[in-house]
């Protein structure tokens, strides 16, 4: 089985074609610019040369046509017709308390996605445009929705209600939800078959660090609780989110600088962060580079960071009744030894025990625990587009 995985953002969309038989990525590649001017398609078959497509797209529509022309070309296309397209599983950011798996797509789940979208406003509209432009030009192929809140939705009350007037909760959905649970899901389930036993009793904290970061208590082998909310802005410290602040800074700052809540927003989500402590950069190789040469705020950065992570692991050991397994994934926690040397030290006490050397690695997968360490700890590169196609391979294989 051939697998289309499609993840529709804003003004871009990420792709990847996979052969279910071996898992291996047949094409892959990156369409940006969607309805802007430049709008360009990044296309890469396995074992060659990436190719750059620059075409007019003017909605999702247009990118998604130009990625199915490309799997077909007959110099780098990866299969000879689209008929060899056996289903298409699409990432849907939020999908509220509805969805606690993936699902195949039909009218009804369309229905529900839109019914998110005051949830999720900058991610789930381009989700279901992917989807529209799909079912259109792939009118007879099977399609899953595979949703980031999904692994999030065995979290007990007591972990993802807020303490706000319940009618709030009830009448508007206002609770926590989690993010990057594709992430969480797929790098706890290759801790499993690190483990060589099952997840049954064991307590696993999954650090999912990158621009975007988030952290998951993992109780047998189920999400327990996560650090992210009702939006991806609560948690840690990211590279322009501001993660946990006190509440009233928002109203302090509107009356202070009259600022709107557009504004507030912006600044929350797109200037704080480590960009914000810092003021050099959003990306932690810039800052790592900047504290080394005795930059102070870009040194607090990083330390704000660690902090945060620190903080979380503790509390979540705390809340399952202690740790056996600690996982880093995503940008950061895959290829930063540094950063990974800094959140355990100190952690001895819990049982984190990491060695050095075993963790000099970058980007792949290792256990960076010293022998004999009380928690195992493994770095795991997370692949959330196989995760994709896996849903979508036994949601389809069933419904045969």
């Amino acid at each position: 089985m051939n697998v289309l995985v499609i993840n529709c953002g804003s003004s871009s969309l990420k792709y990847q074609l996979i052969n279910m038989d071996d898992e291996s990525v047949l094409a892959k590649g990156l369409v940006e610019r969607i309805g802007i001017e430049g709008s360009v398609l990044k296309h890469q078959k396995a074992g060659q040369d990436k190719v750059v497509i620059k075409e007019v797209m003017k909605n999702h529509k247009d990118a998604i046509n130009f990625v199915l022309k490309a799997l077909v070309d007959p110099k780098h296309g990866a299969v000879k017709s689209l008929k060899e397209v056996d289903a298409v599983g699409h990432r849907v950011v939020h999908g509220g308390e509805k969805f606690a798996n993936s699902v195949l797509i039909n009218d009804d789940v369309i229905k529900a996605i839109n019914e998110c979208i005051s949830l999720a406003p900058l991610h789930n509209p381009p989700n279901i445009i992917g989807i529209e432009a799909c079912k259109e030009l792939l009118p007879d192929v099977p399609m899953v929705g595979v949703f980031d809140t999904a692994f999030h939705q065995t979290m007990p009350p007591v972990s993802y209600i807020y303490p706000l007037p319940y009618e709030l909760y009830k009448e508007l959905g206002v609770r926590r939800y989690g993010f990057h649970g594709t992430s969480h899901k797929y790098v706890s389930q290759r801790a499993e078959e690190l483990l060589g036993r099952s997840l049954k009793g064991i307590n696993l904290i999954t650090c999912h660090l990158g621009n975007g970061a988030s952290v998951t208590a993992i109780k047998d082998g189920k999400s327990f609780d996560t650090s992210m909310g009702m939006t991806p802005l609560e948690g840690l410290v990211m590279g322009t989110r501001c993660g946990n602040i006190d509440p009233a800074i928002v109203t302090f700052l509107m009356n202070k600088k009259n600022m709107t809540t557009d504004q507030i927003d912006n600044l929350m989500n797109k200037k704080s962060g480590v960009l914000g402590i810092s003021g050099v950069s959003s990306d932690f190789r810039d800052i790592e580079s900047a504290a080394s040469k005795g930059n102070k705020r870009a040194q607090l950065a990083l330390d704000k960071f660690v902090y945060m992570v620190k903080r979380y692991i503790g509390s979540y050991t705390a809340i399952m009744g202690g740790l056996d397994v600690l996982v880093f994934t995503a940008g950061l926690g895959e290829n930063s030894a540094p950063e990974r040397l800094h959140i355990c030290k100190g952690l001895e006490f819990l049982g984190i025990d990491i060695d050095e050397n075993k963790n000099n690695i970058h980007g792949k997968e290792a256990e960076i625990s010293k022998d004999g360490s009380k928690v195992k700890i493994f770095v795991v590169p997370t692949n959330e587009e196989l995760m994709i196609a896996r849903d979508t391979k036994e949601l389809v294989g069933k419904s045969l």
